[in-house]
């Protein structure tokens, strides 16, 4: 593995993984170029929180992932592209779902074609394990069937296919990387496990959720973003999927119950109507098989396991719980 010696292009950098992984990237000493989404308040998301040294240490440039122009000119003299910019939330993509094909599929496709245009070195977009849908078999393998039980999932299939097309058709070196279920600090409030540790950080005691039932595989951001920069690094996943997850699957009612033992808290867990899926856009089990990942490029996860994942709990709800974080935070509200 040969570390990329140019400038890297984090697009989605302002948001919660990307912000942790623009941090990290600094800290190893790459050059950074942070695109953020442009705003009228001059916002660089999570990294307005960061650290002065990193901050001063970013080459920040707001834009738009919907814009070819802009997409093309922030990628301007970078050897390398991480690509994060998109839409998540999965009840939104129920709501508003073309947003999600313009800014999840065009986006990705603006981003190909730019690093096409401009031989750039390298490309790894985001995946996500939703694509698998429910579990056929598990753990969960990159052969895995792909099955869209959302407009985001579906949005995000597509982004997957025209990114891989690109490889295909005009061998664009790119590598898609597959995460399971992030979580850590920063993460949205749309997200479960913020939902939970919010509402008892709050003060809540009859914790509002969803369908209990499902089973994920949570994975730790550190662990996340340091599965990007190895995928970054690692030609042979050139034209190639890789999943990156914590080999340990829970269910969300037994999730709640693992939050409330770590903060201390007795809860009650209530069903709220408006959390649920319809019945077959519900992911009934996620659980990833990581075997490439270590095999290629020796990524395994160290918040892996219920060890490691209490562990991950326990540093998401320490920085949930200090008030000047949980401030920005309506937890009192649904957010979809």
């Amino acid at each position: 593995m040969t570390k990329t010696k140019g400038k890297i292009l984090v697009t989605g950098s302002d948001g919660f993984i990307g912000s942790h992984l623009t941090e990290a990237l600094v800290r190893e000493g790459y050059d950074v170029r942070a695109f953020t989404y442009y705003n009228s308040f001059g916002s660089w998301g999570w990294l307005d929180h960061a650290p002065k040294d990193i901050q001063n240490s970013l080459d920040i440039f707001s834009g738009d992932i919907r814009d070819p122009y802009g997409v093309k000119n922030a990628m301007q003299g970078c050897e390398a592209v991480l690509h994060l910019a998109a839409l998540i939330a999965i009840p939104y993509s129920y709501h508003s779902p073309d947003t999600y094909v313009d800014t999840n599929i065009k986006g990705t496709l603006n981003v190909v074609q730019a690093a096409k245009e401009l031989g750039v070195s390298k490309v790894v977009c985001t995946s996500t394990s939703e694509v698998y849908g429910t579990a056929q078999f598990a753990p969960i393998t990159e052969e895995h069937p792909l099955q869209p039980q959302s407009p985001y999932s579906a949005t995000k299939i597509g982004a997957d296919a025209i990114a891989m097309s690109f490889y295909n058709a005009f061998e664009t070196p790119v590598t898609i990387l597959r995460p399971f279920n992030t979580y850590g600090p920063r993460q949205s409030a749309r997200a479960v496990i913020p939902t939970i540790i919010g509402q008892i950080a709050s003060g809540e005691r009859t914790i509002k959720l969803g369908s209990l039932t499902p089973t994920r595989d949570f994975t730790f951001v550190k662990d996340t973003a340091k599965g990007f920069i190895a995928a970054m690094e690692c030609d042979a996943l050139i034209g190639q999927t890789v999943n990156v997850g914590s080999n340990f699957e829970i269910s969300i009612g037994d999730l709640a119950e693992l939050i409330a033992d770590v903060m201390g808290a007795e809860i009650e867990i209530v069903c709220d109507e408006q959390r649920l899926r319809p019945d077959k856009s519900e992911v009934e089990r996620l659980l990833a098989d990581t075997e490439k990942a270590d095999a290629l490029f020796d990524w395994a996860p160290e918040y892996g396991g219920l060890d490691g994942f209490k562990r991950g709990i326990e540093e998401t709800a320490k920085w949930f719980q200090n008030p000047e974080n949980l401030k920005l935070y309506k937890t009192d509200r649904y957010n979809i």
